[in-house]
C-alpha cells in the first residue's frame, strides 16, 4: 500500500487520513464480480464514510446509497445515487417529507408508530411513501454488542409480535403506501459465515410468513455486516464467500436481494497517520509509551468499543519490530488510546505511524473535542 509514494507519505502534516485509491478501486471491482452471482442492488452505507472524493469514486461504480439521515440523504440526491434507501431508528418528521417528496426508493420502517407517521405525511402531502419493514430477526451476529443491531434488546426494527399489524396497515392503506419488501440488519463487522446462514433461515421464515398472507415479496434488503481482517489490512474483505452464503440459503428465486455495504467497501483504504511527539518511560522496563499527535476525536473506535487496528512505523517501513509500545494520542482522557504492546522497531520522536484499516467509521465519525481540530485528509492520486 506505502512502497511506491513512502517518501511522499512521510511529508504529509500529521494527523491526517490517507486514502489509497487503488485499494478502493480493488475493493469495488472484485465487490461487483462476486455480487453478480446473484440479482443483486449494492447500496453503499454512507455512514461508513462520507467523504466526497470517496463518494465520486464509489458512485463511478454506480452503487446505490444506503442513508440514515436528512444529510446523507440530500448528499446522495447530490451525488445521483441510485436507488437510495433510508433506514434510521429516529427518522424525523422533516426527514421523512424529504423522503416521501423525493420519492425515495424505500423508507425501511422501524416501528408501528412510525409507519403511522409515515402514513399521516402522505395525506399532508398528497404523496405515496415507498416504504419496507425493517424486521428484527433476533440473530446473534457474534459481534461486539455496541455494533449489534439485530436482537430483540435492541433499539432497531419491528419485532415478530407486531407484523400482523404492520401487514393490516399496509393492507388498508395501498393508495397511500408502496409496500416495497422486506429489510433486515443484524450488525457489523461479522466474519463467522454460519451467522450468516442462520441469518438467511430466519429471513426465509419471515418471507414465507407475509407470502402466506399474501403479501409478495419482490425485495429483501439484508442490510450489510460483513467484516474485514484489522490484523491483514491489505487484505479485501471475503466477498466471494459473502455472496455466494447469500446465494446458497437465502430464498432468492424471482426476487432482487439488496446488500447495504460500508466497512467491507471502503475500511481497508483508509489510514490514519499520526506523529510521534514524545517516548515516555513505562512501569514495565520492557516498553515505552508513545504519545503521538492524534487521538480518539479523530478515530474513536480503539477509545469506544477497544477495537484492535494494526500498527506501524512507517519511518522505518522496513525494519522488523524490536521493542514494545503502549500507543496513546493527546486528548485527556484515559481511553485515548489506540492500542498497548504493540510490536515496532525502535521508535522515535519524529516518527510516522500508520494506523491502518481506517477508511471506515474513521473521519466520519471525528470531532473537535478539545478543540483540536479536524484531520488533514490526503488520497493517493493527488500527492
Amino acid at each position: 500500500m506505502f512502497e511506491n509514494r513512502l517518501e511522499r507519505i512521510l511529508k504529509l502534516k500529521t494527523p491526517a487520513y490517507y486514502y489509497d485509491f487503488d485499494v478502493l478501486e480493488s475493493t469495488l471491482q472484485d465487490l461487483l464480480k462476486n455480487s453478480q452471482i446473484l440479482n443483486s442492488i449494492i447500496c453503499y452505507s454512507l455512514k461508513a464514510n462520507s467523504n466526497d472524493k470517496i463518494l465520486k469514486k464509489i458512485r463511478e461504480h454506480n452503487l446505490g446509497a444506503d442513508c440514515v439521515s436528512l444529510g446523507e440523504l440530500q448528499k446522495a440526491k447530490e451525488l445521483d445515487f441510485k436507488p437510495i434507501v433510508f433506514a434510521g431508528v429516529g427518522k424525523t418528521d422533516e426527514e421523512l417529507e424529504f423522503a416521501i417528496i423525493n420519492e425515495i426508493f424505500s423508507i425501511n420502517v422501524e416501528s408501528i408508530q412510525e409507519l403511522k407517521i409515515i402514513l399521516e405525511l402522505t395525506n399532508k402531502l398528497n404523496k405515496k411513501a415507498n416504504i419496507s419493514l425493517r424486521i428484527n430477526p433476533n440473530i446473534d451476529p457474534l459481534t461486539h454488542k455496541y455494533i449489534t443491531t439485530g436482537l430483540e434488546e435492541n433499539k432497531f426494527g419491528i419485532n415478530f409480535n407486531e407484523l400482523n399489524e404492520a401487514i393490516n396497515i399496509i393492507k388498508s392503506n395501498k393508495e397511500s403506501l408502496n409496500f416495497v419488501g422486506l429489510h433486515f440488519h443484524m450488525g457489523s463487522q461479522i466474519l463467522d459465515f454460519n451467522v450468516f446462514k442462520n441469518y438467511c433461515l430466519k429471513i426465509n421464515e419471515t418471507i414465507r410468513y407475509f407470502e402466506e398472507r399474501d403479501i409478495r415479496i419482490k425485495y429483501v434488503n439484508v442490510g450489510g455486516g460483513l467484516g474485514i481482517d484489522y490484523y491483514n489490512p491489505d487484505k479485501i474483505p471475503d466477498f466471494k464467500n459473502y455472496f455466494y452464503t447469500f446465494y446458497r440459503f437465502l430464498d432468492h428465486i424471482n426476487r432482487v436481494i439488496i446488500f447495504e455495504l460500508g466497512r467491507s467497501i471502503v475500511g481497508q483504504c483508509g489510514t490514519y497517520l499520526v506523529k510521534v511527539l514524545y517516548v515516555k518511560d513505562s512501569l514495565n522496563q520492557n516498553k515505552k509509551k508513545l504519545i503521538v499527535d492524534g487521538g480518539m476525536n479523530h478515530l474513536i473506535r480503539p477509545a469506544l468499543y477497544e477495537a484492535f487496528h494494526l500498527i506501524q512505523n512507517l519511518s522505518k517501513y522496513n525494519q522488523k519490530p524490536t521493542h514494545l509500545y503502549d500507543v496513546y494520542g493527546p486528548i485527556c482522557e484515559s481511553t485515548d488510546c489506540f492500542g498497548k504492546n504493540i510490536p515496532l522497531p525502535l521508535t522515535e520522536r519524529g516518527d510516522i505511524l500508520a494506523i491502518r484499516s481506517a477508511g471506515a467509521y474513521g473521519e466520519s465519525m471525528t470531532s473537535n473535542y478539545n478543540l483540536k481540530g479536524y484531520p488533514n485528509i490526503f488520497f493517493s492520486n493527488e500527492i
